[in-house]
């Protein structure tokens, strides 16, 4: 009896240890769910780390753990072998992943245009001067044109006529991020190269050389730039008009902050989009099975584009993104957009205004 109590207990603790064992496994947790590991533009991350974003995808048997990396990092730098999927910011970053590692099917479940975050008393200064008028919609565009004649003239503050709300000392700059690591940077160079390069999409060695000595001034006059887009929005919620008059930042930053209803987005805030803008395309590049059914899901799935619109994000749905966005009266769509260089010639660019820092 002794003996047969003994095997019993032995064959219950193998059963143990084999049920521990195989629940154990790193394959996600222990309901089964998949890990699936991908690296990300950093303005996604609050996105993915967001619990219900974590339970919608566990609904559908998948963990997501992310890393964050700038987008230009994302297409030539970061070690993509470790992950199932890419997800950067950026279009043409996206296209020169997709081809060196041989994808065919990319999604872009989401996407942000570039604007500029302002005060009230600026914005009317600037249309008084001709550099803010209204766009399509009822929404005010600041006219990249009009404002690289003031920054190519150096024009300051309180030399604009009838300037009394805000004669400040320093030159009309949108403040920006370092172009020599951040996307948004990268953007705001692919709008102001285009107005320069006579509304044309630069292309050639020619143009490049052409439109440099503009565009790098753009740059180099605002002295000190941080490398994420959050710096300057900090800045521009905490410090105000007289630090940060003009912050160029992603439509999604303002838009998840009035949705977020915390006081952050004062009444005298305003949100400028750029004539011609440009979209930031969060584009995700499959590298393997798992993470096309991520790209799948965000794509398709409506509690993922539900959840992404209450992060200021367009989603591929745009009735969605109208409806949630609604308190921040974001215009249902922006006529005057025009596409980024190819990444070759975006990668030339940076680097050219990198040296000369």
């Amino acid at each position: 009896m002794k003996r047969r109590v003994s095997i019993g207990l032995a064959v219950v603790l193998v059963l143990a240890v084999v049920g521990v064992i195989v629940w154990g496994r790193d394959d996600g947790t222990a309901s089964g769910a998949v890990t699936v590991r991908g690296v990300i533009g950093s303005e996604k991350q609050a996105f993915f780390a967001d619990q219900r974003v974590v339970d919608a995808f566990a609904r559908h048997g998948l963990k997501v753990e992310v890393d964050t990396a700038g987008s230009r990092q994302l297409a030539t730098t970061v070690d993509l072998g470790k992950y199932a999927f890419a997800f950067p910011s950026s279009s043409p970053a996206a296209q020169k992943i997709q081809r060196d590692r041989k994808v065919t099917t990319v999604y872009t479940p989401f996407q942000s245009p570039m604007a500029v975050a302002s005060f009230e008393p600026v914005v009317a200064l600037l249309r008084a001067n001709g550099a803010v008028h209204k766009g399509a919609g009822d929404y005010d565009v600041l006219d990249i044109a009009k404002y690289l004649d003031l920054a190519k003239a150096g024009t300051r503050w309180d030399q604009l006529p009838g300037n009394t709300a805000y004669p400040a000392r320093k030159n009309v700059l949108v403040t920006t991020t370092d172009p020599r690591e951040s996307n948004s940077a990268a953007m705001y160079l692919s709008i102001v190269s285009f107005v320069a390069n006579g509304n044309a999409v630069v292309s050639t060695p020619a143009q490049e050389a052409a439109v440099l000595p503009s565009v790098a001034k753009l740059f180099l006059d605002q002295g000190y730039t941080q490398n994420s887009t959050e710096g300057p929005f900090e800045d521009y919620l905490s410090a105000g008009m007289g630090k940060t008059p003009l912050a160029l930042i992603y439509e999604s930053q303002f838009v998840d902050r009035v949705l977020r209803g915390d006081g952050s987005i004062r009444p005298d805030m305003r949100l400028l989009y750029t004539a011609p803008t440009v979209y930031s395309k969060h584009t995700l590049v499959p590298l393997t099975p798992d993470g096309d059914k991520v790209g799948q899901l965000l794509a398709t799935d409506p509690e993922l584009g539900r959840l992404a619109a209450t992060f200021g994000f367009r989603t591929t749905d745009p009735k969605l993104f109208a409806e949630v966005a609604a308190p921040a009266h974001a215009p249902a769509d922006l006529v005057d957009a025009v596409e980024p260089p190819s990444f070759e010639t975006l990668e030339r660019l940076l680097d050219a205004v990198g040296k000369q820092y």
